[in-house]
């Protein structure tokens, strides 16, 4: 079977060995997107597992078309039997960069109408379209001529994980989250303080990556779980085993802060959501009191950019920043996700590595400072203790 994983730009190669570890064969990279084959266990596992796919595929069908009346046709031959009922219902999702189509809508309504006529001609009933929770969600891809038909397995996109019981003013992207854990390098040996925490996503993704909580635990449901052929006693089996591995580290110690009283009371709302109010601390703070409790740890952390920084010299606040990571955080190792156009650059300091992300649709660079001592000269004296 061929499948396909959709991830943010950015993440393909770390998506590629997350599935490579899950069993999936013939791993390709694209743009936003790994391609793999595999049977329903590894289909099942990666959707159970994955904390970078935004959402998986299971593709049916691939064809060349020269019109609109093509799509449909080709639609038709598709053995929708082998994947619905007259009983289930159905939803297409469409993307379409093709001069054929002007409107992706357009596309996906000549591949609902195929689907529709299909089962009326054959079955003398066809099933109805639930755009809010259908059976089966049928994924539609034009670009020039070329089509691709899948299965949405999972649903809802994977980085709703099922344990965000608030959200803030701009809350971080789960996958995104648990990629910079990831590139961070942190291991639970170490702190990990996030000292502008908001509604606490990197807090919650670090216990869930160093306790081998799998990305899926909290979730109620997923796409395939509607499917013609699903099988329960398979998915359960694998929700068993990977459940079994579940261990919280005795020397875990992860910390969060903020400086609004309503992002830690959200970010605590989440936190006992997932049942880490017992591992996770929070506390209202200014980044600029924080001071180390440990002599090394790491820091991981989204400054407020935009509209979320109440300040009028954003300048000024990561030069602040910068200098204070400089003067009370030596030994530790700060990992800072920021707005490539932002002014990160006037942090101060000279990143161990740049990664390339986006948050949402802006372009960022995540990046690592090892703050070694009487290695950094303070710009501004201007900082108490």
């Amino acid at each position: 079977m061929e499948f396909i994983s959709k991830t943010f730009a950015g993440l393909e190669e770390m998506l590629a060995e997350e599935l490579r570890t899950m069993g999936a064969e013939n791993v390709k990279t694209a743009r936003r997107a790994v391609y793999f084959t595999g049977d329903m266990f590894t289909l099942y596992r990666a959707n159970y597992l994955s904390a970078l796919s935004v959402s998986l595929l299971r593709k049916i069908a691939g064809f060349s078309i020269k019109d609109s009346g093509d799509l449909y046709r080709k639609a038709m031959d598709i053995d929708w039997d082998s994947y619905m009922s007259p009983s289930d219902t159905f939803s297409v999702s469409a993307v379409a960069d093709s001069g054929i189509f002007r409107h992706s809508g357009f596309a996906g309504l000549t591949l609902k109408d195929s689907i529709a006529d299909y089962f009326r001609k054959r079955r003398g009933k066809r099933p109805s379209v639930d755009k809010n929770s259908p059976s089966v969600t049928v994924n539609l891809h034009i670009s020039g001529n070329n089509v691709t038909v899948s299965l949405d397995s999972s649903g809802e996109p994977l980085f709703k994980r099922g344990y965000r019981a608030g959200t803030g003013s701009a809350p971080l992207n789960e996958v995104l989250a648990a990629a910079l854990i990831r590139l961070s390098g942190w291991k639970s040996e170490s702190i990990l303080i996030d000292p502008m925490c908001g509604s606490g996503t990197i807090l919650i993704e670090a216990v869930m990556h160093a306790a081998s909580i799998p990305a899926g635990y909290f979730r109620k449901s997923f796409g395939f779980t509607g499917w013609k052929d699903y099988d329960e006693k398979l998915f359960n089996d694998i929700k068993q085993k990977s459940n079994s591995v579940i261990h919280i580290p005795g020397n875990i110690s992860v910390k969060g802060y903020d400086i609004s009283r309503d992002a830690v009371l959200t970010a605590r709302k989440n936190i006992k959501a997932a049942g880490m109010d017992n591992i996770i601390q929070t506390e209202v703070k200014d980044f600029f009191e924080l001071r180390p409790e440990v002599p090394s740890g790491f820091l991981i952390f989204n400054p407020p950019y935009g509209e979320r920084l109440n300040m009028t010299d954003i300048t000024m606040f990561y030069e602040q920043t910068g200098q204070h990571l400089k003067y009370f955080f030596r030994d530790y190792k700060a990992c800072i996700l920021s707005p490539a156009e932002g002014p990160v650059k006037r942090i101060g300091l000279k990143p161990s590595a740049k990664y390339r992300l986006y948050n949402g649709p802006i372009e960022c660079y995540f990046l690592t400072f090892e703050l070694y001592e009487g290695s950094k000269k303070l710009k501004n004296r201007n900082i108490t203790s």
